[in-house]
């Protein structure tokens, strides 16, 4: 992979590799910044061309780019069971989205401001314990803003009951595909917002699609990544004399589009004229389309900015381990979110059938970076192959305890303070969705089996070493190195107890 290598050489040429006196330093504050839906090449210090992302990139330089690390799943609210429990989606309770339809309306905004228990998604069981729990059993303040996606209101798996101290956000993600919301939640009570509800759909027949003005309804008084942004810098400035743990799971850049104006201004002027998108049953209408998405990374970005400014403000950056990431991969939504006109997934492949809801490489390879500066030094790639799941493990090695319960994580700490690093025997992905799918990541090679629901189906294998784009299926040239990722799969797999998650076939 000398040409993946290559993309980051310049990151090594703008450091030093300062030593810093890590002899001695108490346990870290812990922030982990996870965006959502956020391409592996849609940062600028992976290569992207278009799109700004100063802040994200220094922090990169300050830090360790985690060049081979995944999510646990290829969409929202499988991932985020992962990285809140240390369990793989072969044993997770969580394994894919769950909409819990039975309920009623549960994809209407209306109907969910009316009755709350149609908000949220399945909850997770009462034996889980998230790593808030872990961190809040050593004294830490936890704290979690934006989208959670973990369990409904009214159920026993909300932020506030799950180990954090403090939540503001998002509890449903159905409702984050509109960043003009009713209401969000504070801990356990709505906070309602000076915003309208809007039916999503295609833009009014009788609206001009190239004024302006038409679009103006889908953008309104409060917005909720600066409210939930807002909040998150309050809880460092409350707690800046105490141990914190902060889950920033902010809902950028996942649809809608819909972002600041002063950031779609830049980029229109940027990227000039375009096409409109005039909407459809899932997401709103949208003038510039990819000016506005370009302009919610960049607003991210500005995020992430003024997260690091407020920790050396407070006088903690220094000790504090920040992890940056994403959920999955892109969308797929391109009539939207141009992914080819972004390359957003970088060296990987972008198609409908590669980035976010499949387990090839551009669906759950994510861009992440890991600082520490009394620990880590930065300036450097780390090609370690780890995942979400490995992040619980992570910080029960830095705090010094062990895990609730047996974990499928492996802590990648010595990897980024240089230290010998233990491997997994392999990384392990199942789907219930998008056709059924199953993936192993063994060393340098990846097998892939799609289409599960119709029946066995057999696997292909790439070597990633030469091959990141998946293109070369050498399954038939290494019968030895797919019997063991088969075995590797039939071992990885429970049964879950939630029979939407099922894939019949691996239950034979």
């Amino acid at each position: 992979m000398k040409k993946f290598y290559l993309t980051y050489a310049f990151v090594i040429l703008l450091n030093s590799c300062e030593q810093h006196n890590i002899s001695n330093y108490e346990t870290p504050n812990f922030i982990f910044i996870l965006a959502d839906d956020l391409g592996y090449g849609e940062i600028g210090i992976q290569g992207q061309k278009w799109i700004e992302t100063p802040n994200i990139d220094q922090l990169a330089r300050e830090g360790i780019i985690l060049t081979d690390h995944y999510s646990g799943a290829p969409v929202c609210a499988p991932a985020r069971a992962v990285l809140m429990t240390g369990l793989h989606t072969g044993n997770n309770p969580v394994r894919g989205n769950s909409e819990w339809k039975e309920r009623g309306d549960v994809w209407s905004f209306k109907s969910m401001y009316e009755n709350p228990n149609l908000e949220g998604q399945r909850p997770m069981p009462d034996s889980i314990v998230t790593i808030a729990s872990v961190f809040k059993s050593q004294g830490y303040k936890t704290g979690m803003i934006g989208k959670w996606g973990l369990g409904a209101p009214n159920t026993s798996s909300i932020p506030t009951k799950k180990g954090f101290d403090f939540f503001y956000g998002y509890n449903c993600q159905r409702q984050a595909h509109n960043l003009y919301p009713s209401h969000l939640w504070r801990n356990e009570e709505r906070h309602l917002l000076n915003n309208t509800i809007v039916n999503k759909g295609k833009l009014d027949d009788g609206l001009d699609p190239n004024d302006e003005n038409s679009y103006n309804i889908y953008h309104q008084n409060d917005y909720a990544p600066e409210l939930m942004h807002h909040e998150a810098m309050q809880f460092l400035d409350r707690y800046k004399d105490q141990k914190f743990f902060l889950y920033y799971a902010s809902p950028l850049p996942h649809l809608p589009l819909q972002a600041p104006k002063n950031w779609v201004d830049y980029y229109r002027d940027k990227l000039g004229p375009e096409e409109p998108y005039l909407g459809d049953k899932g997401y709103y209408p949208n003038l510039t389309p990819k000016a506005t998405y370009a302009a919610m990374i960049s607003y991210l970005d500005e995020q992430v900015g003024e997260i690091v400014a407020k920790l050396k403000e407070i006088g903690v950056y220094e000790n504090t381990f920040i992890v940056f990431s994403s959920d999955n991969g892109p969308t797929h939504k391109d009539e939207q979110a141009d992914i080819h006109f972004f390359n957003s997934t970088g060296i990987f492949v972008n198609s409908k059938n590669t980035v976010k809801g499949n387990v090839n490489e551009g669906g759950i390879r994510v861009p992440t970076i890991a600082t520490w500066p009394y620990k880590i030094n930065g300036g450097r790639l780390s090609d370690h192959p780890s995942t979400f799941y490995d992040y619980y493990a992570t910080v029960c090695e830095i705090l010094g305890v062990k895990p609730p319960y047996p974990i499928d994580g492996i802590s990648y700490y010595p990897s980024l303070i240089e230290k010998p690093q233990k491997k997994h025997d392999y990384l392990y992905w199942e789907f219930p969705a998008y056709g059924g799918q199953q993936a192993v990541r063994m060393d340098n090679w990846k097998g892939i089996k799609k289409d599960l629901f119709q029946g066995s189906t057999p696997l292909a294998l790439y070597d990633l070493s030469t091959d990141p784009k998946e293109q070369n299926d050498l399954a038939s040239q290494y019968p030895e190195i797919v019997q063991k990722i088969e075995n590797f799969m039939d071992q990885a797999h429970t049964t879950p107890k939630q029979e939407k998650f099922r894939i019949p076939v691996l239950e034979n």
